[in-house]
């Protein structure tokens, strides 16, 4: 079992049902899904960017992503429906828990002049979303090995009803959220 999992179990159920006053242990929030998702809008002109983009993701969450393409066509961007723009991998299970132990013990850390991530990042549902500015701050990737430097977005779906109440998950396992905010 992972160490951030098993941590949740036996050390935060607990402490949440405490902290946030839960007579019922189903009451307790608790991470269900985690999305990274890379936008690859020069896909368009370079297709050899979106085969670049899915093996570093699939390197970074040990998964293989899916495809994204375009719903709609936009002529400002000159882009056709159901072109190729981005890749996303949903994790579950012991991926999620893994990944979320290296996100906030090793990858977030590795980011330079960090002062911690927003707390305002909440979508009012209780889910987080992260923006990272380049993939080469996980180990996995190779900075000899990348084309580009691309940006991700990762998204941390919990069943908590409140914003708060995730922020309170969060916080215990560990993501450094900026101090004032």
């Amino acid at each position: 079992m992972n160490r951030l999992k098993e941590q949740y179990q036996n050390e935060m159920v607990p402490a949440l049902m405490k902290t946030l006053a839960l007579e019922n242990i189903m009451q307790v929030p608790a991470v269900k899904k985690v999305v990274v998702n890379v936008g690859v809008g020069e896909a368009m002109d370079n297709p050899k960017a979106l085969d670049a983009t899915v093996s570093d993701i699939s390197q970074i969450t040990g998964q293989k992503p899916v495809i994204t393409k375009a719903r709609k066509s936009i002529a400002n961007f000159k882009l056709r429906e159901g072109r190729s723009i981005g890749v996303k991998v949903t994790l579950r299970g012991e991926r999620m828990w893994a990944f979320l132990d290296r996100l906030v013990n090793i990858v977030l850390p590795r980011v330079r002049d960090f002062r911690g991530v927003s707390a305002e990042s909440f979508d009012g549902r209780g889910n987080y979303t992260l923006g990272l500015r380049e993939q080469l701050i996980f180990p996995e990737i190779e900075y000899d090995k990348i084309d580009k430097l691309r940006g991700m977005e990762i998204t941390i779906v919990t069943n908590a009803p409140s914003d708060d109440e995730a922020r309170v998950l969060l916080q215990m396992m560990g993501m450094p959220f900026r101090k004032g905010s």
